[in-house]
C-alpha cells in the first residue's frame, strides 16, 4: 500500500489535535522509510521484476528488519517512546500511543496488498493477501482509506485560512494521481532508484501536510471556553 497509509495519519490527528500531522505522515510510512534507508545501505534487498504482481514490480525478497511482524512491533514501540521523549510533558497523553499505532498500521495495511513477502519471524513464514494483483480493487482500497481518514480529520477541524478545506482535497487527488503512476507507470530503473524515490516522496508529502495543517483548527479546542486552541504544528 502507498497513499492509503495516510488514512490512519488523518484518523490519528482527528483523535488528538496536539500531534502534528506531519509527524503522523512520517509515522505511517516509517517502516518504508527504514526500508528505503536499509536498501541504500545494502542491509535489505529488492529486485525489479515487472509482472511479479499486476501493479507493483518490486520483488521484496529480503526485508526482515523493516517489514517483519516482530520488528514492526518493535519499531512502533520505539517511535512512541521517541515521540514521548521529544514532547516531554506535552507528550504524556495519547500522542505516543497514536504515533506507535500509526507506525504499526503500515504493516497491517501492507498485509492486505502485498504478495506473501512480509516475514513473521526473521525472513521466514511470509504472509500477504496479494491485493496488488487486482488493480481496480487495490486502487479503490487506497482511495477509500485515504479519503476516509481525511473525512474524519475534516469533521473534527474548522477552516481558519483560505484553502483550509479545498487544499486537502487537492492534495488527496494529487496523492491518488501519484498512486496511479505507481500502479500503471513504468517500473523503477533500479532498486536504488525505488528506494530514493520513496524517501523523497515521503519527505515531500510530510512537508505538504505541515504546510496545510495550520489552515485548519481543532473544533474541540475552539469549543473550550476561555482557552486558546492547541498548537497543531
Amino acid at each position: 500500500m502507498f497513499v492509503g497509509h495516510y488514512g490512519p495519519s488523518y484518523g490519528g490527528k482527528a483523535q488528538d489535535a496536539a500531534v502534528p500531522l506531519w509527524v503522523l505522515f512520517l509515522s505511517v510510512q516509517f517502516l518504508d522509510v527504514l526500508w528505503g534507508a536499509f536498501v541504500l545501505l545494502g542491509i535489505e534487498k529488492v529486485r525489479i521484476v515487472p509482472g511479479i504482481t499486476a501493479t507493483n514490480p518490486l520483488d521484496l525478497y529480503y526485508m526482515p528488519y523493516s517489514h517483519g511482524l516482530l520488528t514492526a512491533l518493535g519499531w512502533s514501540v520505539v517511535a512512541g517512546l521517541v515521540y514521548r521523549a521529544w514532547k516531554g510533558r506535552d507528550g504524556a497523553g495519547t500522542g505516543p500511543l497514536l504515533v506507535g499505532a500509526a507506525v504499526f498500521s503500515h504493516w497491517i495495511l501492507d498485509f492486505l496488498v502485498h504478495r506473501p513477502d512480509l516475514p513473521l519471524v526473521g525472513n521466514e513464514l511470509k504472509v500477504g493477501l496479494g491485493l496488488w494483483n487486482f488493480p481496480v480493487p487495490a486502487l479503490l482500497l487506497e482511495t477509500l482509506f485515504l479519503f476516509g481518514g481525511m473525512a474524519l480529520y475534516l469533521r473534527t477541524t474548522e477552516r481558519v485560512e483560505a484553502g483550509g478545506t479545498a487544499g486537502f482535497f487537492v492534495f488527496g487527488a494529487a496523492l491518488v494521481a501519484v498512486q496511479c503512476v505507481v500502479f500503471f507507470g513504468a517500473p523503477p530503473e533500479s532498486a536504488r532508484a525505488a528506494a530514493l524515490t520513496a524517501l523523497v516522496s515521503y519527505a515531500v508529502f510530510a512537508g505538504v501536510a505541515a504546510w496545510l495543517e495550520p489552515r485548519r483548527r481543532s473544533t474541540a479546542a475552539l469549543a473550550a471556553p476561555g482557552t486558546e486552541p492547541a498548537a497543531t504544528g
